[in-house]
């Protein structure tokens, strides 16, 4: 009998300890030295001789921006599901997070509104709150200090096979200003047991297959058309009382100039406040109306943008969510997968990226811990895998078909699907037991058909009948 996906998602989201860990392999390559190449390659060291990232960017050895990740100056949520898998592969990573600047929040003080409502509670979840680059900059450096773990910066070009299975990954130099690519010196083959594509959403994995012969993978894309805006803040406490919170409207034929504001108290006794927009509207990049837009918001929000500025308000474009479906391929080559964004990103609205591909990562830990036959298509960890990325798709383009502005493809079933999550979202509010079945999904704790259950629903809809009531009836 098959594994169901909650089972699936559940085996995957575990916090226990990873054990039953052996060597199956002499080198592996990861292409892509971000987040979830960094957490590639932690599960890799648990299996493999040495392991290489390949990686085109120098990567300072302290927090940065640097090119190969332009949004890194944006919100980036670790939710309760990633936390837990960053936890699993790093032992101590909260504590040493908390000693970086970081605050690793409880519950309470995560404040959530809904069209000015404030939420209440679910009493469970809780967020790391950072900037990305000191994210980025920690898990780089735990994985870095392992042993059998290096980096090699230079450029993957290509791969090389060996009958059915890759064999190697080819390499040449970064190219500089004024130099002509791989001027005075010669491309060269990587040797690989295994090859993790790590590449983003810029992935060239699908055109090299195509190129040797093999299937690539179809694409899927939904248009979301988001704007970032992004400010921070000096932060007057370093322990403040609110770590995070979110204040989001419900969509409307007329777009609001602030679809979505997020705030999180981040290393540096900073304040990072996010506000998205959608549709054709210019970007938000005036600090005056960056504050002024921030005061329409709850009082949080307000009290937040009064400290001191530091540094510009950052734009960033996303046009769609897209998807690379592995898990259909019926040829493809042993020894090689693919994850993170070059799997599938999301509207990043919803915060999933970095615990999709920690969740991945879990993913790829079970798939090596199962004895696998590297000789053969490793079918059981794209099965795996596409439980968390059908999660992650059906939370994220629920949401977005829900906008007047996009128009499909909807899903089998969608009216009646929607109508459930709008009982569910609503319940959520004021309804605590429902607030923690509902966040557990949406923080990428559980999966989502945990709130079909018919319990759930139920309460829902009596929560929403007795909301709906006029005061007098209720007495």
């Amino acid at each position: 009998m098959s594994e169901s996906a909650a089972r699936v998602f559940a085996r995957l989201s575990t916090d226990e300890p990873i054990t039953r860990t052996r060597t199956l392999m002499g080198k592996a390559v990861v292409l892509g030295g971000s987040l979830a190449g960094l957490l590639a390659a932690r599960v890799l060291s648990d299996h493999a001789e040495s392991v290489v990232v390949v990686e085109r960017d120098s990567l300072p050895p302290a927090a940065a921006a640097r090119p190969g990740t332009p949004h890194d100056g944006q919100l980036h949520t670790l939710m309760h599901g990633g936390r837990m898998q960053l936890q699993r592969l790093f032992p101590g990573f909260e504590e040493e997070a908390r000693a970086g600047g970081a605050i690793v929040s409880s519950p309470y003080t995560i404040r959530a509104y809904a069209d000015g409502v404030p939420k209440v509670s679910d009493g469970v979840m809780g967020l790391i709150s950072s900037s990305r680059p000191f994210l980025e900059a920690l898990v780089r450096r735990r994985a870095l200090a392992l042993p059998n773990v290096k980096v090699l910066t230079c450029r993957a070009i290509g791969l090389e096979f060996r009958g059915d299975a890759v064999s190697g990954v080819r390499c040449g130099p970064v190219s500089r200003p004024g130099a002509g690519i791989g001027a005075g010196v010669e491309e060269w083959v990587e040797d690989a047991d295994f090859v993790v594509d790590a590449m983003g959403r810029a992935s060239k994995l699908g055109d090299w297959l195509e190129k040797a012969g093999w299937e690539r993978p179809a694409m899927r894309r939904m248009a979301i058309d988001i704007d970032y805006a992004t400010g921070y803040f000096r932060r007057t406490t370093s322990d403040p009382e609110l770590a995070a919170a979110i204040a989001y409207r419900t969509p409307t034929a007329t777009p609001p100039r602030v679809a979505s504001g997020a705030i999180t108290a981040i290393e540096g006794d900073r304040w990072l406040i996010t506000l998205a927009n959608y549709g054709k509207q210019p970007p938000i990049r005036d600090v005056d109306e960056f504050r002024k837009l921030c005061g329409e918001l709850p009082p949080v929000y307000r009290e937040a943008v009064e400290g001191e500025q530091l540094g510009d308000i950052l734009t960033y474009h996303q046009a769609d969510s897209r998807r690379r479906d592995y898990h259909l391929l019926k040829r493809f080559p042993a020894r090689l997968i693919s994850l993170g964004d070059a799997v599938a990103s999301f509207n990043p609205i919803y915060g999933q990226g970095m615990s999709s591909a920690a969740l991945h990562a879990s993913a790829l830990s079970h798939y090596l811990r199962s004895a696998p036959d590297l000789r053969r298509h490793a079918r059981a960890f794209f099965a795996d895998q596409r439980v968390v990325v059908d999660a992650a798709w059906q939370i994220s383009t629920a949401a977005d078909l829900a906008r007047p502005d996009v128009h499909g493809p909807y899903p089998r079933g969608y009216r009646l699907t929607k109508w459930f999550a709008e009982q569910i979202a609503e319940a959520s509010v004021t309804d605590r037991e429902v607030a923690v079945r509902f966040n557990s999904v949406t923080y990428m704790r559980s999966h989502p058909s945990s709130l079909a259950a018919p319990a759930t629903l139920l309460r829902a809809l009596r929560v929403n009948r007795s909301s709906r009531k006029p005061r007098r009836e209720r007495g």
